[in-house]
């Protein structure tokens, strides 16, 4: 699956599953009426490294980017996000996806990557933990998912 580093004209390739799936309320923190401004803004804006994944058609089917987390004397320390097309999913896409940016990450001399709200009840859980990301806290009912009620975000992290 060839993945390559998103450019500007990939947007309107990405708005529909970005807006679907934080629409849906289930897996990011982010306000579900996020607009398409607001969203380009918060996904494709430098630093940010930003890829897409395309199938062999061209379609763009998901994306990812990695970025700094903390600033300062933790500036060694990357964030990344992941959203795959719904309707592409379990094609093992997000694993493409993942084990990429993990590359790029230690290639740019990233340290390690934390992910600072990861919900709890997301099936991504299990991906980034085969990946070697371990929870190292949970901030309990901190998310209102739709149909699981109040559940926790985890902290997950990984060294690179």
């Amino acid at each position: 699956m060839p993945i390559r580093e998103a450019t500007t004209d990939d947007w309107p390739r990405i708005w529909p599953f970005w807006h679907r799936i934080v629409a849906a309320g289930e897996t990011y923190t982010w306000d579900p009426d996020t607009s398409p401004a607001d969203a380009r803004a918060l996904w494709m804006n430098p630093p940010k490294q930003v890829f897409v994944a395309e199938d062999t058609s061209g379609t763009v089917v998901g994306s990812a980017y990695v970025t700094r987390n903390y600033a300062g004397p933790a500036a060694g320390i990357a964030n990344a996000g992941f959203m795959v097309d719904p309707d592409h999913a379990g094609r093992g896409i997000g694993r493409a996806l993942a084990e990429h940016v993990l590359v790029a990450a230690r290639a740019a001399g990233w340290r390690a990557m934390v992910f600072n709200a990861v919900v709890e009840t997301n099936p991504a859980v299990h991906l980034w933990t085969s990946l070697g990301f371990t929870v190292v806290g949970t901030v309990p009912d901190a998310f209102d998912h739709p149909r699981h009620g109040r559940v926790g975000l985890h902290v997950m992290h990984r060294r690179l």
